[in-house]
């Protein structure tokens, strides 16, 4: 980084020229855009190199502890901009390139988003890995390097349609090999004794090797590793059976084994998509497990002294099976006594709880995860045998006892994974506060009781580098020149603005940038879908992934009732909305998908209806990924995070788009609560029922069909939706839908209706005092830099893996 820095565009330029000659293959006059970009990054890899050696080479002198976070996801998005913002080559870079006359941020347009995630699960994921790296804490991430990912979504006829994520078909130029780091993962066979011990033998063996991607901190301080996993066959090509003439079935090992790196998440409604997801989640779980062994052993000797050296941070359920890998390796592998390795697996390892729907804490059918594991079933067994015991003795019941049974009895007999790694653990975090607070009364209720100190906070963050300094560079200028550069290096010295919230110049330069944001996403929306879109409207976002809980239902239902009213009454000094949606629907959830199907039909309607004039448009944006957020969250006036409350563990799009400047209009769920009570009530607009409220109508015999019949809103634009008038081709398709809400309501779309609608009324009065609504949005701006991802990885630093607190 020193030599480029010092040396300026000058050196870099030519440092581009050698890299497009002699490692691209092309000389300058030949070279396409994409040959200018590949040069472009591994130009900066170079430099990047040198910062992650001497960061490597710096944790084995000084001997530190190692943090190594395990997640099933890492949505990192494109890499270049992040990058070379964090080394401080920007200007550099852009200077050289523009001599030859080239775009940095065209060249950076051409960088595929990474297919290695879903949604905030992943992002947190990414941003905790660069928080990490910013903090000068050692860590690597481990996961799964996915060939095609989550999915490419495409909308046809307003239906989504899901194509294979092809974003490694041209190389990935960030990533290094590391072929020395390859394990074998074994599945299936039979436990055998072995003198005194006992032997696991495999039926089927795979090879899992690393791919490495540098992980750049702020300022260049720190540089970590992403260490991806993919899997080899032993025996790629059965040349025999090839000769024979089975050509499919000489490869059917490399397929078998290239199916655990293809997809995320492959649908799990057959058993075969359950035994994928299974196998999925051993194979990097135990590579991960390995790697942190081996270096652990190669390097401080003794595997007793891993808590001193290792702190594993489980990303939610899906490593949760680290706990009996970790187990079997210290007793099959390294000799400890079953007692002591379990007291150094539950000293090392922690658990991220990031959701209260029992659906997603995953369990696994016992037959098959015997089958698979047959060892680490019956590590499970032993560590339940234990764990019942501990309770029994602490006098729980025969209810409470089964409740913390690793395995579930009610039924069919499955493998609780969650509960696997509750006990297996010394902390177990939810990531907002009232999530936290309803782990200890519900889903962990009785596991909470036995171990009573070890459920904690730790409110998510987002990494205020990308989601503001580089996705909103004119609002980054803007706030540098008001209040000085301490925020880039501090987010939280943001609350300075506080002193100039009601400055009408600084509120009405930060609406300039609002505005040439709003004016270059409608741009890339014409050209993408062909709507026009105002700028001057009030842009009203929700982006995510699509679930009933989020309510996207409960908005577009809103959406018709307001369309119905301003066609009604055309006399009424309306307020221009723009209704921007965007996220995909998992592969296999029927409901999920006609709600996006459903947003496309209202839009169609609604944007061709020349009655509603300018004042309301719908759109639909396909593919969500890292990169559109990164368009669309700086151009957003108004960010609904209005799913039912009790349900969302904390959010973290709600953090960026309050980063950015937007309005949140939101229940009193996940991180909304806490950003309430930073930026204040006057600037946030809460609606609903609580989450004990929504508990108690759900206990006491909620009749939705009496709640919508009492509203003639919600009525009138429930029937519009059920009988077809947006879907004329197909009257009947939103009918199960809307009378899924008449007969159970489970989300509370009809309960929170009334007070929603209200609620948007309440934002456009907001609206018309536009010199209010810019003082609410640079209060927002002021008061949430404390959910930084900064702030929260130096509270896992010091409470949970006990690394030297960040300086």
């Amino acid at each position: 980084m020193s030599i480029m820095k010092q040396s300026g565009a000058s050196e870099i330029d030519a440092k581009i020229i050698d890299v497009l000659r002699h490692r691209v293959g092309k000389d300058e006059r030949a070279a396409k855009p994409h040959d200018w970009y590949t040069a472009t990054v591994l130009t900066l890899r170079d430099a990047i190199i040198d910062q992650w050696m001497d960061s490597t080479r710096k944790t084995y002198e000084q001997g530190g502890k190692r943090v190594y976070y395990l997640s099933l996801e890492f949505l990192i998005g494109r890499l270049l901009r992040d990058a070379l913002s964090n080394m401080g080559l920007t200007r550099e870079m852009e200077k050289a390139l523009r001599d030859h006359g080239f775009d940095l941020s065209a060249l950076e347009n051409l960088e595929p988003d990474a297919a290695l995630g879903n949604g905030g699960l992943g992002r947190l994921a990414a941003c905790f890995m660069e928080s990490l790296a910013s903090l000068d804490i050692p860590a690597y991430g481990y996961g799964i390097r996915y060939v095609n990912g989550m999915f490419r979504q495409r909308i046809d006829d307003g239906w989504q349609v899901e194509l294979p994520e092809t974003w490694l078909s041209h190389g990935n130029p960030w990533e290094f090999d590391r072929r020395e780091s390859a394990y074998i993962i074994g599945f299936g066979g039979e436990v055998v004794a072995n003198g005194d011990a006992v032997e696991w033998r495999p039926a089927e063996k795979v090879e899992a090797s690393a791919v490495d991607t540098p992980v750049v901190g702020w300022r260049g301080k720190r540089v970590n590793t992403l260490r991806l996993w993919t899997a080899h066959a032993f025996d790629p090509l059965r040349l025999d059976a090839f000769n024979a003439g089975d050509h499919f079935g000489a490869l059917a090992e490399q397929v078998r084994a290239d199916s655990l790196v293809r997809v995320l998440y492959p649908a799990d409604s057959t058993p075969a998509g359950q035994e994928l997801r299974l196998r999925q989640e051993y194979f990097f779980t135990s590579a991960s497990i390995q790697d942190i062994v081996r270096r652990h052993v190669q390097f401080h000797g003794d595997i007793r002294s891993l808590p001193e050296k290792a702190a594993i941070q489980l990303n939610d359920t899906h490593p949760a099976v680290a706990v009996a890998e970790l187990m079997r390796l210290m007793v099959d592998v390294h000799g400890l006594e079953f007692s002591e390795a379990w007291e150094v697996t539950k000293a090392t390892v922690a658990y991220t709880n990031h959701t209260l729907l029992p659906e997603a804490l995953e369990s696994w059918p016992l037959p098959l995860f015997e089958r698979l594991l047959p060892r680490h079933m019956q590590i499970v067994y032993a560590i339940n045998s234990r764990v019942l015991r501990e309770a029994r003795k602490a006098g729980m019941d025969d209810a409470a006892i089964a409740a913390i049974s690793l395995i579930d009895e009610g039924g069919e007999r499955r493998v609780r994974m969650a509960n696997l790694a509750f006990t297996g653990a010394h902390s177990v975090n939810g990531v907002a506060a009232l999530h936290t607070d309803l782990m200890k009364t519900t889903v962990f209720s009785d596991l909470h009781k036995l171990y009573p100190t070890r459920i904690n906070n730790k409110t998510n963050g987002v990494t205020p580098r990308r989601w503001l300094q580089q996705c909103n560079p004119g609002l980054t200028s803007v706030l540098k020149d008001a209040i000085g550069p301490a925020f880039l290096d501090d987010a939280e010295k943001l609350a300075d603005l506080n002193a100039l919230a009601d400055d009408a110049a600084l509120g009405e330069r930060i609406a300039e940038v609002k505005r040439t944001n709003k004016i270059a996403l409608a741009k890339h929306i014409k050209d993408l879908m062909g709507v026009r879109l105002d700028p001057d409207a009030l842009f009203d976002v929700q982006i995510k992934r699509i679930h009933e809980y989020k309510r996207q239902l409960l908005n577009l239902i809103e959406t018709v009732a307001l369309y119905d009213q301003i066609r009604s009454h055309p006399e009424r000094d309306w307020v221009p909305r723009v209704k921007i949606f965007g996220g995909k629907a998992a592969s296999s959830y029927h409901n999920a998908k006609l709600i996006i199907k459903l947003a496309n039909d209202i839009a169609r309607r609604v944007n061709s209806d020349p009655s509603v004039g300018g004042l309301l448009k719908v759109v639909f944006v396909p593919n969500y990924n890292v990169s559109l957020a990164e368009r669309i969250i700086p151009a957003a006036d108004l960010s609904e995070q209005i799913s039912t409350a009790g349900m969302e563990a904390s959010g973290t799009g709600n953090m960026k788009f309050a980063l950015n400047g937007a309005l949140t209009i939101g229940t009193l769920d996940g991180a909304n609560i806490e950003i309430k009570d930073r930026v204040g009530d006057p600037n946030i607009e809460i609606f609903g029922l609580t989450a004990q409220e929504v508990e108690d109508k759900r206990a006491n015999g909620y009749n939705p069909r009496e709640v919508i019949e009492a509203s003639r809103e919600l009525q009138q634009a429930i029937a519009a939706i059920a009988t077809g008038v947006f879907s004329p081709d197909d009257p009947q398709r939103y009918a199960g839908l809307m009378g899924g809400i008449y007969d159970h309501d489970w989300f509370m779309v009809a309960a929170d209706f009334d007070a929603y609608h209200s609620a948007q009324r309440n934002i456009d009065r907001r609206w018309e005092q536009q010199a209010s609504w810019r003082a609410s949005a640079i209060r927002n701006i002021a008061n949430v830099g404390w959910f930084s991802s900064d702030r929260t990885i130096g509270e896992y630093a010091r409470d949970i893996w006990g690394v030297r607190e960040p300086a």
